[in-house]
């Protein structure tokens, strides 16, 4: 994800007037200056005649954001390299937010069901080996959700 930051300014001048292009930067650059706490309370909806377009869950949330709209545009365009967004409109659609939370949440219930998964399928002589082997408990966890992904690939290629 961190190399396709570095890129998005790059990306955007290379897109010239392509909107699709603008407005797929638009929303990367924003998910990313939003942050973890902001992700699931502002959503990027539209980018219209560089007119960003966030829906926001509730009127409190519209009028906290509006009050720091010019420092998110600043941050905005400074990751972009560029003015791609010259105002950032706060729209009440809480399905929009809604929606989000929901596709959010489902990835982070997929990684964990993922996680468990190749921690079974890492069980038996490679737990064993790891639980000898590696002391660093974070190292070894990571270790048996690598060896636990391979195995479960190779059993899928079977």
């Amino acid at each position: 994800m961190e190399a396709l930051i570095k890129a998005l300014p790059k990306l955007v001048r290379a897109a010239g007037e392509s909107e699709e292009v603008l407005e797929a930067a638009a929303f990367v650059a924003w998910r990313q200056i939003a942050g973890e706490g902001l992700r699931t309370q502002a959503v990027p909806f539209r980018l219209y005649r560089k007119t960003l377009i966030v829906s926001v869950a509730d009127a409190t949330w519209q009028k906290q954001l509006e009050a720091i709209s010019g420092q998110l545009l600043f941050r905005l365009n400074s990751l972009l390299e560029q003015a791609v967004v010259t105002f950032i409109e706060f729209r009440i659609d809480p399905k929009t937010v809604k929606a989000e939370r929901a596709m959010l949440q489902g990835r982070q219930t997929d990684k964990e069901e993922q996680e468990r998964r190749a921690l079974r399928s890492a069980g038996g002589i490679v737990l064993a080996a790891a639980n000898s082997a590696i002391q660093d408990e974070r190292l070894r966890y990571r270790f048996l959700l690598a060896a636990g992904s391979c195995i479960d690939r190779q059993e899928g290629e079977k």
